[in-house]
Protein backbone atom coordinates (compact mmCIF):
# COMPACT_ATOMS: atom_id res chain seq x y z
CA UNK A 1 0.00 0.00 0.00
CA UNK A 2 1.26 3.98 -0.76
CA UNK A 3 2.85 5.47 2.08
CA UNK A 4 0.59 7.77 2.64
CA UNK A 5 -3.00 6.21 1.65
CA UNK A 6 -5.41 3.90 4.01
CA UNK A 7 -6.99 4.64 7.30
CA UNK A 8 -5.78 6.38 10.51
CA UNK A 9 -8.15 6.28 13.66
CA UNK A 10 -6.84 9.03 16.09
CA UNK A 11 -8.81 8.76 19.70
CA UNK A 12 -8.21 12.23 21.38
CA UNK A 13 -10.62 14.02 23.11
CA UNK A 14 -9.22 17.25 22.95
CA UNK A 15 -10.62 18.81 19.77
CA UNK A 16 -7.80 21.11 18.96
CA UNK A 17 -5.63 18.53 18.74
CA UNK A 18 -7.64 15.98 16.96
CA UNK A 19 -8.64 18.50 14.34
CA UNK A 20 -4.98 19.53 13.96
CA UNK A 21 -3.41 15.61 13.48
CA UNK A 22 -6.63 15.62 11.47
CA UNK A 23 -5.09 17.79 9.10
CA UNK A 24 -1.76 16.67 8.96
CA UNK A 25 -2.21 13.54 8.08
CA UNK A 26 -4.75 14.50 5.47
CA UNK A 27 -2.29 16.26 3.68
CA UNK A 28 -0.32 13.28 3.42
CA UNK A 29 -3.13 11.62 1.99
CA UNK A 30 -4.69 9.28 4.52
CA UNK A 31 -8.08 9.21 5.48
CA UNK A 32 -8.79 9.72 9.51
CA UNK A 33 -11.13 9.29 11.47
CA UNK A 34 -11.76 11.24 14.67
CA UNK A 35 -12.72 9.05 18.60
CA UNK A 36 -13.20 11.39 21.76
CA UNK A 37 -13.42 8.16 23.86
CA UNK A 38 -11.84 5.21 24.42
CA UNK A 39 -15.05 3.73 24.12
CA UNK A 40 -15.97 5.08 20.56
CA UNK A 41 -12.61 4.57 19.58
CA UNK A 42 -12.38 0.42 19.91
CA UNK A 43 -15.60 0.48 17.67
CA UNK A 44 -14.14 2.50 14.80
CA UNK A 45 -10.38 0.49 14.91
CA UNK A 46 -13.15 -2.99 15.10
CA UNK A 47 -15.11 -1.51 12.35
CA UNK A 48 -12.57 0.33 9.79
CA UNK A 49 -9.39 -1.78 10.41
CA UNK A 50 -7.21 0.74 10.11
CA UNK A 51 -3.41 0.73 9.49
CA UNK A 52 -2.38 2.96 12.52
CA UNK A 53 -4.03 4.37 15.63
CA UNK A 54 -2.72 7.63 17.15
CA UNK A 55 -4.14 7.19 20.95
CA UNK A 56 -4.05 10.07 23.82
CA UNK A 57 -3.25 8.40 27.17
CA UNK A 58 -5.55 11.42 29.08
CA UNK A 59 -8.94 10.17 27.78
CA UNK A 60 -11.96 11.21 29.82
CA UNK A 61 -14.74 8.79 31.02
CA UNK A 62 -14.48 5.05 31.67
CA UNK A 63 -11.29 3.87 29.48
CA UNK A 64 -8.04 5.75 29.56
CA UNK A 65 -5.47 5.48 26.70
CA UNK A 66 -3.61 3.07 28.53
CA UNK A 67 -6.47 1.00 28.90
CA UNK A 68 -7.70 1.12 25.35
CA UNK A 69 -4.37 0.32 24.09
CA UNK A 70 -4.31 -3.17 25.95
CA UNK A 71 -7.84 -3.60 24.69
CA UNK A 72 -6.64 -3.61 21.43
CA UNK A 73 -3.35 -5.01 21.91
CA UNK A 74 -5.96 -8.03 23.25
CA UNK A 75 -7.15 -8.08 19.62
CA UNK A 76 -5.27 -6.66 17.24
CA UNK A 77 -1.72 -6.18 16.10
CA UNK A 78 -2.74 -2.38 14.46
CA UNK A 79 0.46 -0.16 15.36
CA UNK A 80 -0.26 1.98 18.10
CA UNK A 81 1.12 5.63 18.65
CA UNK A 82 0.55 7.12 21.86
CA UNK A 83 -0.08 11.26 22.27
CA UNK A 84 1.07 11.71 25.94
CA UNK A 85 1.61 14.73 28.25
CA UNK A 86 3.09 12.50 31.05
CA UNK A 87 6.49 12.99 30.62
CA UNK A 88 7.73 10.33 33.31
CA UNK A 89 9.70 6.96 32.17
CA UNK A 90 7.20 4.91 34.04
CA UNK A 91 4.33 6.39 31.94
CA UNK A 92 6.46 5.58 28.90
CA UNK A 93 7.29 2.14 29.34
CA UNK A 94 4.11 1.18 30.93
CA UNK A 95 2.85 2.26 27.69
CA UNK A 96 5.61 0.58 25.61
CA UNK A 97 4.81 -2.38 27.75
CA UNK A 98 0.81 -2.55 26.66
CA UNK A 99 1.94 -2.81 23.16
CA UNK A 100 2.31 0.82 21.96
CA UNK A 101 5.04 1.08 18.94
CA UNK A 102 5.74 4.25 19.61
CA UNK A 103 4.85 7.27 22.00
CA UNK A 104 4.97 11.22 21.01
CA UNK A 105 4.94 13.59 24.44
CA UNK A 106 2.90 16.61 24.26
CA UNK A 107 3.27 19.57 23.17
CA UNK A 108 4.62 17.93 19.99
CA UNK A 109 5.52 18.76 16.41
CA UNK A 110 2.75 17.50 13.74
CA UNK A 111 5.43 16.84 11.33
CA UNK A 112 7.20 14.96 13.47
CA UNK A 113 4.51 12.89 14.55
CA UNK A 114 3.64 11.83 10.73
CA UNK A 115 6.96 12.01 10.17
CA UNK A 116 7.16 8.68 12.56
CA UNK A 117 4.06 7.42 12.05
CA UNK A 118 5.45 6.68 8.50
CA UNK A 119 8.48 5.32 9.35
CA UNK A 120 5.96 2.71 11.79
CA UNK A 121 4.16 2.22 8.03
CA UNK A 122 6.72 1.71 6.18
CA UNK A 123 8.27 -0.67 8.56
CA UNK A 124 4.90 -2.76 9.37
CA UNK A 125 4.16 -3.08 5.54
CA UNK A 126 5.28 -6.36 3.98
CA UNK A 127 6.75 -4.43 1.02
CA UNK A 128 9.17 -3.02 3.54
CA UNK A 129 10.91 -6.20 4.51
CA UNK A 130 14.43 -7.03 3.31
CA UNK A 131 15.04 -9.70 0.31
CA UNK A 132 15.35 -12.55 2.74
CA UNK A 133 11.56 -13.80 2.93
CA UNK A 134 12.19 -16.36 6.12
CA UNK A 135 14.71 -15.64 9.24
CA UNK A 136 15.33 -18.60 11.49
CA UNK A 137 17.07 -18.75 14.81
CA UNK A 138 16.59 -21.64 16.80
CA UNK A 139 12.97 -22.45 17.11
CA UNK A 140 11.74 -18.92 16.12
CA UNK A 141 10.90 -18.66 12.90
CA UNK A 142 10.16 -14.91 11.16
CA UNK A 143 8.06 -14.51 7.89
CA UNK A 144 9.00 -10.78 6.83
CA UNK A 145 6.60 -11.17 3.57
CA UNK A 146 3.67 -11.98 5.77
CA UNK A 147 4.91 -10.21 8.71
CA UNK A 148 4.46 -13.71 11.24
CA UNK A 149 6.77 -15.25 13.63
CA UNK A 150 5.74 -19.02 14.49
CA UNK A 151 7.64 -21.14 17.21
CA UNK A 152 7.73 -24.55 15.92
CA UNK A 153 4.83 -23.99 14.00
CA UNK A 154 2.66 -21.79 16.26
CA UNK A 155 2.20 -18.45 14.92
CA UNK A 156 3.10 -15.83 17.96
CA UNK A 157 1.25 -12.55 17.55
CA UNK A 158 3.63 -9.60 17.97
CA UNK A 159 3.63 -5.80 17.68
CA UNK A 160 4.75 -3.86 14.55
CA UNK A 161 7.71 -2.55 16.77
CA UNK A 162 8.54 -5.57 18.14
CA UNK A 163 8.26 -7.90 14.87
CA UNK A 164 10.76 -5.21 13.74
CA UNK A 165 13.05 -5.40 16.44
CA UNK A 166 13.31 -9.64 16.21
CA UNK A 167 13.65 -9.18 12.78
CA UNK A 168 16.89 -6.88 12.78
CA UNK A 169 18.09 -8.98 15.49
CA UNK A 170 17.56 -11.95 13.48
CA UNK A 171 19.36 -10.48 10.98
CA UNK A 172 21.89 -9.67 12.73
CA UNK A 173 22.34 -12.96 14.68
CA UNK A 174 25.23 -13.70 16.50
CA UNK A 175 26.83 -10.32 16.89
CA UNK A 176 26.66 -8.54 20.00
CA UNK A 177 24.39 -5.09 19.30
CA UNK A 178 24.29 -1.96 21.50
CA UNK A 179 21.11 -0.51 22.91
CA UNK A 180 21.82 2.20 20.25
CA UNK A 181 22.25 0.37 16.83
CA UNK A 182 18.92 -1.09 17.77
CA UNK A 183 17.35 2.33 18.15
CA UNK A 184 19.19 3.13 14.62
CA UNK A 185 18.42 0.30 13.14
CA UNK A 186 14.57 -0.13 14.17
CA UNK A 187 13.04 2.85 15.18
CA UNK A 188 15.06 5.33 12.70
CA UNK A 189 18.38 7.43 13.02
CA UNK A 190 16.38 10.45 13.89
CA UNK A 191 14.31 8.96 16.99
CA UNK A 192 14.22 10.74 19.94
CA UNK A 193 14.11 8.63 23.33
CA UNK A 194 16.33 7.14 25.78
CA UNK A 195 17.49 3.53 25.79
CA UNK A 196 15.29 2.22 28.09
CA UNK A 197 12.80 1.60 25.40
CA UNK A 198 14.96 -1.40 23.79
CA UNK A 199 15.07 -3.00 27.31
CA UNK A 200 11.07 -2.70 27.11
CA UNK A 201 10.66 -4.42 23.81
CA UNK A 202 13.01 -6.60 24.78
CA UNK A 203 11.55 -7.76 27.42
CA UNK A 204 8.09 -8.34 26.07
CA UNK A 205 9.95 -10.26 23.03
CA UNK A 206 11.13 -12.76 26.38
CA UNK A 207 7.81 -12.93 27.44
CA UNK A 208 6.29 -13.79 24.06
CA UNK A 209 8.90 -16.19 22.88
CA UNK A 210 9.53 -17.17 25.74
CA UNK A 211 13.07 -20.23 26.04
CA UNK A 212 12.31 -20.72 22.28
CA UNK A 213 14.25 -17.57 21.56
CA UNK A 214 17.99 -17.54 22.11
CA UNK A 215 18.38 -13.92 22.89
CA UNK A 216 21.47 -12.83 25.34
CA UNK A 217 21.69 -9.69 27.64
CA UNK A 218 25.75 -8.63 27.11
CA UNK A 219 25.95 -6.64 30.34
CA UNK A 220 27.20 -2.86 30.02
CA UNK A 221 27.12 -3.54 26.08
CA UNK A 222 23.60 -4.94 24.46
CA UNK A 223 22.55 -7.65 23.69
CA UNK A 224 23.05 -10.64 21.11
CA UNK A 225 20.52 -13.43 19.00
CA UNK A 226 21.68 -16.58 18.91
Amino acid sequence: MPEGSGTIVVIEDDPAIADLVDMYLRREGFRVIQASSGEDGLEVTARERPRLVVLDVGLPERMDGLEVCRALRATSDVPVVILTARDSEVDRIIGLELGADDYVTKPFSPRELVARIKAILRRAEPSSRRDQAMLRVGEVEIDTQRHEVRVLGAPVALTAREFDLLSFLAEHEGLVLSRRQLLDGVWGVGWVGDDRTVDVHVRQLRKKLGTALPLSTIWGVGYRLG
